[in-house]
């Protein structure tokens, strides 16, 4: 798995799984933010998504909660990002933002 291809797919959805309140401190370009705790109640949402999911937190522990869920509601192309300075570095390179 090449995680910065991954990343930088076009198609590639990318989810921010910190609270609302985090994303102050900024977050990736075109994230969009489902915090973990909602998850369950959005799984419709996840599902249609265009694939693949990429999901990222602070430090890649809720993010790969996320990650294992999404995956046991046969959820398969999704992949954890890691933590949001993570996330953003593999985004250095992307063509298309």
């Amino acid at each position: 798995m090449d995680l910065q291809k991954i990343i930088n797919q076009e198609s590639t959805t990318i989810v921010d799984v910190r609270e609302p309140f985090e994303t102050i401190l900024g977050k990736a370009k075109g994230a969009i933010n489902i915090p973990l705790r909602k998850i369950a109640e959005r799984i419709v949402e996840f599902r249609k998504m265009t694939k693949p999911i990429v999901v990222y937190c602070r430090s890649g522990n809720r993010s790969g909660q996320a990650m294992n869920y999404l995956k046991a509601q046969g959820i398969e192309e999704v992949y954890n990002g890691g933590s949001l300075s993570e996330v953003k570095a593999l985004l250095k390179n992307k063509t298309t933002v």
